[in-house]
């Protein structure tokens, strides 16, 4: 299965396709916003992806307010849940112009939106629709998505195999040109997440859906996680991306910065080098330990012409020179005669034998 994102062909036979999700790491600022499309360029992204939404369309204030205190990463937030989100949204003014820095730059536009206005919005300036992972439980948004018809990549953090089913039911009916992302949806940057991961998951997608082209979106700071999906077929990788980690603001914390950015990408290109084909051979940079090191038939003494040969005449020994008996030919040589005197250690080969 095979998607196309632009210039960009996404698939198995294909480079792993890199998302940096700048997402609320603008800080407010348009020109912080360009400065990180630009570093994430640099450091081998394909796309820089923000996220579209307005505090009163994504969250209810009255809602966060009765669960009596904030949980999980927000616990940690000085603000209000409906005022770091009021903070961290982008105008849908700044639209047109971070696309146009993208497009500057030489990378793909991307922002997630969470609400049916910003779907619209957003549909004539990205190749494609990014569905967090919270969408899972409104699948109706991700099919509004796919019936912009674009290639439509979706995140499964934080749900059920059941939930999944749902929303990819609905989502396929739609579209085949489909990422499914795996994802754990933890934002404290806690070492615990790496138990969380739970890439075991992407065998599952495969299974069920072979068609569909595998992602990982990650809030971990490692480049195992993601080098270890690649291996496991994920061609989309999503992580968030700031130019520092000590920044205050909610996606700073748990974000890459252009140092890690790059090392992953690194690690993941090495990964693809290696990865290589499917078919077992001697390899190009093989041909010459295919000689020395591995075992021919070699006179254990000396053999004088005529002698009848017995296995305790013969050896195994490197190197294999080209055309010497191998061993599994024994059998064929035991009765056969020397056609020749042959010196202690000499690789044999047909033309030194006769009935």
């Amino acid at each position: 299965m095979e998607i196309k994102i632009l210039d960009k062909t996404i698939g198995l036979d294909h480079p792993t396709y890199f998302i940096a999700d700048i997402a609320a790491n603008h800080d407010g600022d348009l020109e912080r916003a360009k400065v990180l499309i630009r570093l994430a360029k640099e450091v081998g992204a394909d796309a820089a992806k923000f996220q579209n939404f307005r505090a009163p369309k994504i969250v209810s204030d009255y809602g966060f307010k009765a669960m009596g205190g904030q949980v999980s990463h927000q616990a940690a937030w000085k603000k209000s849940v409906f005022e770091v989100y009021a903070d961290a949204s982008i105008p849908f003014e700044w639209t047109p112009i971070l696309k146009e820095e993208c497009d500057k730059v030489g990378i793909h536009y991307f922002s997630s939106p969470y609400d049916s206005d910003a779907i619209d919005m957003l549909d004539p300036y990205v190749p494609a629709y990014k569905a967090g992972s919270g969408l899972i439980s409104w699948p109706e948004a991700i099919v509004r998505m796919a019936e912009k018809g674009k290639p439509m990549l979706i995140a499964t953090g934080a749900s059920h195999l059941s939930e999944v089913v749902h929303a990819m039911e609905m989502l396929l009916a739609v579209t085949d040109q489909v990422v499914l992302m795996q994802c754990n949806t933890n934002y404290t940057a806690s070492e615990n997440n790496y138990d969380n991961l739970h890439l075991n998951v992407l065998k599952t997608f495969a299974a069920m859906w072979p068609e569909v082209v595998l992602g990982l979106s990650d809030h971990t700071h490692s480049p195992a996680p993601v080098v270890g999906a690649v291996a496991m077929g994920a061609r989309v990788i999503e992580r968030h991306f700031t130019d520092s980690n000590e920044r205050e603001g909610p996606d700073h914390k748990f974000a890459l910065n252009p140092e890690t950015w790059a090392e992953m990408v690194a690690q993941v290109r090495l990964l693809e080098r290696s990865l290589g084909s499917p078919v077992k051979r001697v390899a190009d940079n093989e041909q010459d330990t295919y000689i020395v090191q591995r075992r021919c038939l070699r006179a254990a003494r000396e053999i004088k012409a005529g002698e009848v040969f017995t296995a305790e005449m013969v050896e195994p020994l490197r190197p294999a020179t080209p055309g010497a008996l191998m061993t599994w030919d024994l059998p064929l040589l035991i009765g056969m005669k020397a056609r020749r005197d042959l010196p202690f250690g000499k690789d044999l080969r047909w033309t030194d034998l006769e009935e």
